[in-house]
């Protein structure tokens, strides 16, 4: 993303601004993260915050962007194979079958 790091843009879900009540100037203020992602041309948004998640998430549905966030934990979870079926909520359709670890065929 461009900019990156100390001077990323925050998506507006942070220091309680998730729960204040002001839905409509949250998701405006957030329209600059929306765009910042939409430009990055990536299938998935990874959220390292709860927070930043539902925030985001909320704006890839109010703003058309369908790109599915994720928590960084679902994507070490599925990795390591440990990810539960009702743990698969926020992944694409391609990741939602996704079964690296098979239990049932280990010795």
């Amino acid at each position: 993303m461009q900019p990156n790091r100390s001077n990323n843009y925050c998506c507006g879900g942070g220091g309680g601004f998730l729960q204040s009540g002001f839905k409509d100037q949250r998701l405006e203020y957030g329209k600059i993260k929306d765009a910042q992602i939409k430009a990055t041309g990536a299938d998935y948004c990874i959220a390292g915050c709860h927070n930043c998640h539902a925030q985001i998430h909320e704006l890839s549905e109010h703003y058309g962007g369908n790109y599915p966030v994720v928590h960084l934990w679902t994507l070490i979870c599925l990795s390591l194979g440990i990810l539960g079926p009702n743990e698969r909520e926020y992944l694409g359709e391609d990741l939602k079958d996704v079964n690296v670890f098979h239990p049932e065929t280990a010795l």
